[in-house]
């Protein structure tokens, strides 16, 4: 029997449950100082939604659980590896200014219900009452088909990319360089690029009682399928623009020429880097190389808001410091070889001057 829970697209009833398990997360991370769930609550909210959606449908079928699965699958290798990451660095960073803070902490959570009811869209509505009222292609349809496959490479991807790249962190001899193994030697933030691809295979077998018109074209439900394209666009839209090459490219840029100096190995090897690496869309570095450049700051999104310029943007007054600290220690160790070597021509020790 199909449950009707407040609306008949399961997206009221999603919304409060992400609410409340948020506010629950909260209030233990606030009251006890505990960062370490952060990430981990929302990758299970993810989970907590499919689960309670696909149980409320009558005798779900195939894509219905496949998909479910496909989210869940995601969720839960994203929040545990987040959650191992944490437990062995020790703490979250980003929190340092808001840990203590009621409405700054407050609003990750927020930020999270958003980020967790909206991209969970497409498989709420094909769990929905109102899509299943119909009956559907069986499961095998080109858009199953092709959602499979972009899954199983966009999963791929993202995780195999985050292990890379965390291996490569914890190693101590790679400390200032740049991470350019693996799926990194075709893009700079390949785990960014498989999470959207991961997503929006997902909606493709979604979005199949629709694309073969199982739903009547024009209803609520044929448009709602449509619409849940709203998940896996607002992922991009945040990666692209809030939370992922906004807060990686510019400032993770800055900080190396700051710390080097434009002369530095670390800042000359990660200009090279990003000369012959796309930004997100994996291309071997003999293609992305050559590509002209206004492709590859229009289609290839190396756009304006990514780029770091010196002269606009770095701290010169920490570059100019760190020149001049560099620069007393050449003269000094400069200094100190010239008096060693003008107390040896003075010495009448048989020893140094047999040394000399």
């Amino acid at each position: 029997m199909v449950v009707h829970v407040l609306d008949n697209y399961y997206l009221a009833i999603t919304l409060l449950v992400t609410i409340a398990y948020q506010l629950i997360a909260f209030s233990i991370a606030f009251t006890l100082k505990f960062d370490k769930i952060t990430d981990f609550a929302g990758g299970t909210n993810f989970i907590l939604v499919s689960v309670l959606t696909l149980a409320f449908s009558e005798s779900p079928n195939a894509r219905q659980i496949v998909a479910s699965l496909f989210i869940m699958l995601w969720a839960a290798r994203l929040s545990g590896f987040l959650l191992f990451r944490i437990l062995k660095t020790g703490k979250d960073d980003r929190f340092d200014d808001k840990r203590d803070k009621f409405f700054p902490f407050l609003g990750f959570f927020v930020f999270q219900m958003i980020w967790v009811w909206v991209v969970s869209m497409p498989v709420t509505v094909l769990n929905s009452p109102n899509v299943n009222q119909y009956p559907r292609h069986k499961f095998g349809t080109a858009n199953d088909i092709i959602g499979i496959i972009g899954w199983a490479m966009g999963f791929g991807i993202e995780s195999v990319s985050d292990v890379q790249k965390y291996r490569f962190r914890m190693n101590p001899n790679n400390n200032g360089k740049v991470c350019d193994k693996g799926f990194f030697s075709w893009s700079r933030h390949p785990n960014y690029a498989g999470e959207i691809l991961t997503q929006f295979a997902i909606y493709t077998m979604c979005v199949s009682p629709a694309s073969y018109h199982d739903v009547p074209t024009g209803s609520g439900p044929y448009a709602a399928l449509y619409a849940s394209i709203v998940g896996p666009v607002f992922l991009t839209v945040l990666l692209l623009f809030v939370s992922g090459l906004t807060l990686q490219e510019r400032p993770g840029a800055k900080k190396k020429y700051e710390k080097s100096g434009p002369d530095g190995q670390e800042w000359l090897d990660y200009k090279r880097y990003t000369e012959r690496t796309s930004i997100l869309i994996p291309i071997p570095s003999v293609i992305y190389a050559p590509i002209p450049t206004f492709i590859k700051r229009t289609l290839l999104l190396e756009w304006p808001m990514y780029r770091f310029d010196p002269e606009k943007h770095a701290d010169q007054n920490k570059v100019h410091q760190r020149q001049a600290e560099e620069g007393r220690g050449s003269e000094s160790t400069a200094v100190d070889g010239e008096n060693n070597q003008q107390a040896h021509r003075g010495s009448k020790d048989p020893l140094v001057s047999s040394q000399r």
